[in-house]
């Protein structure tokens, strides 16, 4: 498939998650089967544009292709601007987040908040792309279903982004009244793919090859996008396209793949945020990769202390080579827990 004259590996693609789809993450997943990884969200606030966490987020340097990032605001001449500095500093693809319900973003009208006045939803749309098309840059845009039960507006939002050059959709099935609480439903996201003719994405609870397969049948999506579920377990993306293709499972990744991924992972992390944040921030990726794995508990409270990149790498190094002695392989799953939450680019 293709997001305006852009084509894609494939159409699994990595949702945008706040703390989570940095750089090294998206290449990994990248790597690993992905088709395609949106960034965190970086605000419209010029203010805000100079600063540390800033940089980080629009840092793309050796990644691949297409880069697409994400940005978040209220007013649609900021939300342009915004578009215009991201594209200056590599953007290939910009998309628009209408589907954070991270109650500081939400408080602030931005993210899912904005489904609720339509009028400004697509004025924003509508500005972001007149000043994107002068570039050949495409405008994609995430949202929910609505922003409560009573108010599920998606199909009605995706006709009037469409109408004004809106190039993708992607649809998390759930309300911002939801969060990340009950299950996500994909009738709506069904309804949307019927009421318009740009490609539309499926996101939403998206945790085996065989619930990736459901929902793309149920749906008639054109992609899926997956975010909480590759936590910890980026080669997803390679077990459902494998799964896809053939009908058949593969087997989990061995523990030596294992090793050298999360090591490597944790190199990319470091030399991208440093010492001091560099070592704390990569505690949740560690965590993930090693929550259903003998002993990760234990090493997870550990871990925690460490207060250097390097103890904390070896410590993961000297794990992973105890584990390798007493398996070959990772326990097969065909599920994951779903705890930790997908913040669609909030912050991101």
């Amino acid at each position: 498939m293709q997001i305006g004259h852009i084509p894609l590996a494939n159409r699994l693609f990595v949702a945008p998650m706040a703390g989570v789809t940095d750089r090294p993450f998206r290449q990994l997943c990248k790597a690993l089967g992905a088709g395609y990884a949106v960034s965190e969200m970086v605000t419209s606030r010029k203010d805000l544009w100079n600063s540390l966490k800033t940089s980080r987020r629009a840092n793309h340097e050796g990644e691949p292709g297409p880069i697409a990032v994400q940005i978040a605001g209220t007013e649609a001449q900021m939300m342009a601007e915004a578009a215009l500095y991201n594209v200056d500093r590599g953007a290939q693809i910009i998309d628009i987040n209408m589907g954070c319900p991270a109650k500081k973003v939400c408080n602030k009208w931005a993210g899912s908040a904005l489904m609720q006045d339509e009028a400004l939803a697509v004025e924003i749309a509508a500005a972001v792309v007149q000043a994107c098309a002068p570039r050949n840059v495409p405008v994609t845009l995430k949202m929910r279903t609505g922003w409560c039960q009573q108010h599920k507006n998606a199909v009605a939002l995706a006709r009037q982004f469409e109408n004004v050059g809106i190039q993708m959709l992607t649809v998390h099935g759930r309300t911002r009244e939801q969060g990340y609480k009950g299950q996500a439903e994909y009738d709506t996201i069904a309804a949307v793919k019927s009421a318009v003719n740009v490609p539309v994405v499926a996101n939403g609870d998206i945790t085996s090859p065989e619930k990736a397969r459901d929902v793309l049948a149920a749906t008639g999506a054109d992609a899926i996008m997956i975010g909480r579920a590759a936590q910890g377990r980026p080669w997803i993306f390679r077990e459902i396209g494998h799964f896809l293709a053939t009908g058949e499972h593969l087997a989990p990744p061995l523990v030596a793949e294992l090793r050298r991924l999360l090591l490597d992972h944790l190199h990319d992390h470091y030399s991208l945020y440093g010492e001091l944040t560099g070592v704390r921030s990569a505690r949740k990726h560690i965590a993930w990769y090693l929550r259903a794995l003998p002993g990760g508990e234990a090493l997870r409270q550990h871990i925690n202390t460490i207060e250097d990149c390097t103890t904390q790498w070896q410590a993961v190094a000297d794990y992973l080579d105890a584990l390798a002695q007493q398996m070959d392989r990772l326990p097969a799953r065909s599920d994951v827990d779903a705890e930790p939450e997908e913040q669609e680019g909030m912050a991101a």
